[in-house]
Order: structure tokens, then sequence, then C-alpha cells
């Protein structure tokens, strides 16, 4: 195949604030496509960002919504193709992290993200199809934040696509005591911020366009008494399907975009799914994190999130609304 110049969004974002989010990245995708890309791929939860934040519950948008409708606008302004994921809610009333690709003639299809990681059980459900969406000529491969952490992914993608794409708000982990502890848990996490991407492509056998989130966080923290700080880390990323870097952008250089050309096309994989859950090393601490605060996250769903209503966001100036498939519908 030829080659593809795609684009990597590196979005600051302000959180649950949707508009506003939405004004961002639209200015940042016009760069993007000053700069000639013909793919654009936003972080997950473009929208909102994420962050244990109740006005984040108050993001959710419905599948043909202010967030649908912004792709929309940019695929037919440039003639491109644009992929993110917002909190979605969906006909039976739950949430889901949907990420949504589209061109100039409409939605190509959509991947629901299969777990929520840790707190985010706070805010959607879980997804079940297999994040393959076919454009074109092109079977893309939709694989978001910890998505990349788990063999399951790479299985279901390994060897069947032409392209991945996807995002991240990957969280620091916090510096509390035992700080001494915590530094070696935060060298750890932030070490696979950085190798998921190149790692899922290897695996996989097929270039990757990684978008991600950069700047601080701070929020409750869920069910403690103390409270987080922290900030976005890893990198928007663009890698061939060896895992060699194209174009990056770390979090710490703030929002940016990330412009790079890629060979699409299913290649041998260079490195073999290994025989276990995680794809890589997580430590006591986040996996102690991820079982808590995903009970603590369910009941919170249920309690807090569930019945809200939808955003209300004035869609001045992009496109007329258009279909938005279920995740697992025909494409």
């Amino acid at each position: 195949m030829a080659d593809v110049k795609v684009a990597a969004i590196q979005l600051e974002p302000e959180f649950g604030d949707v508009a506003e989010n939405l004004r961002r990245c639209e200015l940042l995708a016009d760069e993007a496509a000053r700069e000639g890309a013909e793919w654009i791929v936003l972080p997950e939860f473009f929208t909102t960002g994420m962050a244990f934040l109740e006005r984040i519950a108050d993001g959710a948008l419905p599948p043909d919504g202010a967030a649908t409708q912004l792709m929309l606008a940019l695929a037919r302004r440039h003639g491109v193709a644009v992929g993110g994921s917002f909190i979605c809610r969906d006909a039976d009333g739950h949430n889901r992290n949907a990420f949504v690709l589209v061109d100039a003639n409409g939605v190509r299809g959509r991947h629901d993200k299969d777990l929520p990681t840790m707190f985010e059980n706070c805010f959607y459900r879980e997804g079940a199809d297999d994040g393959v969406i076919v454009s074109g000529e092109l079977s893309v491969g939709v694989a978001m934040c910890w998505e990349l952490m788990r063999t399951q992914a790479a299985r279901r993608l390994r060897g069947r696509v032409d392209l991945l794409v996807g995002g991240s708000a990957w969280w620091s982990v916090p510096a509390w005591p035992p700080r001494a502890l915590m530094r070696r848990f935060e060298a750890l996490n932030a070490a696979n911020a950085d190798a998921a991407p190149a790692t899922m492509a290897r695996l996989v056998g097929a270039p990757i366009v990684h978008a991600s989130h950069c700047g601080g966080i701070e929020s409750p923290t869920p069910a403690l008494p103390v409270p987080y700080r922290g900030r976005f880390e890893g990198a928007t990323v663009i890698c061939d399907a060896n895992g060699n870097t194209l174009g990056r952008r770390d979090t710490r250089e703030g929002a940016g975009v990330v412009v790079a050309d890629v060979v699409p096309g299913r290649t041998s994989p260079t490195e073999e799914v290994p025989d276990r859950y995680w794809l890589h090393r997580r430590g006591a601490v986040p996996a102690a994190a991820w079982a808590f605060q995903r009970e603590h996250g369910r009941r919170w769903y249920r309690r807090h999130a569930l019945g809200r209503p939808v955003a209300e966001v004035e869609n001045a100036g992009v496109a007329q609304p258009g279909s938005a498939p279920r995740a697992g519908a025909p494409r």
C-alpha cells in the first residue's frame, strides 16, 4: 500500500467542559490537516478528559451528538478520516467509551473499550466488539489506553488489521507515602505508558497512531480521604509495524500535533503474545488499585451516573446529524 500521512493529537483537556474540549480539538485537527494529514486521531475521552470528578458524568453524549458531528465536520472540511473516543450514552441508557471513526462519507464504525480502567468504572460500562473497523481498503484496529496493556487486545487484532489507532488518558502514580516505594511504582507506570503503543504494533503487525492527553490532574481519590495530584503521562506517538518511532510528543511538551508517514498493511508480527493476562508488569499497588477501584466504580456508576441527562452542547459550525452505529453493527 502507498504511504499515508497520519496525525495524532495531544490535548490538554478542560475536565468536563465538552464545548471547550471540542473547540480545542477542532483547532488542533485543523493544524494537522494544514500539515497534510489524511488521518487524524483524537485522544481517548477527547470531549471530557478523565478524572474522578462528578462533572465527567455530566459529559456523556449520544452516538450522533456533538462529538461525532465535529469529527464529521472535520472530515468533510479537509477530506480526511477522523477518529476519537468519548463517553457515549446509548439507547439502552448505559454509557460506553466509544471510539468512532468517520470520513467525508459518514461514520465508518465504532469500537467500545473492552474494560474500564480502575475508577473509569464510575462513568461507563464495558464493551464487547472485536475492535475492527473497515474503512475503504483498510481494516483498522482500535485499542485504547489499558487495552494496550492486555493480551486479549493483541489476540483479537493480531494479523487482522492494516492500521492501529487509539488514544490514552494515562494517569501517573501519586507521590504518597511511602514515597520511595511509590516512586518505584511510578517509574514502572511511566515505562509502561511509553512502551505500550510500540509493543502493540509489534504484537499485531501493523503501524499505530496513538493520541494522548497532557497536563496536570487534581481530583478526589475514590473512597479515600486524600486528594490525587498527578499528571497525564506517556506520549502521543506514531510507530511503524516494528515499533520504531516515526513521530513522538511527550506529554510534558504540552498540547500539539504529531504527523508522520506510515505504510499501512499487515505484516508478520515481530513478537509473540505471551501466555498471560497482562502484557506489562504492573506492580502490587496498581494491581490493588485496579481491583478496589473497579468495585467502587461499579457501585458509583449505578448510584450517580445512570439516569443523568446527556450534555447539551451547541453544534454551531459542525456538520448536520448523521447515523452513528452501535458497536459491533455492520460496517
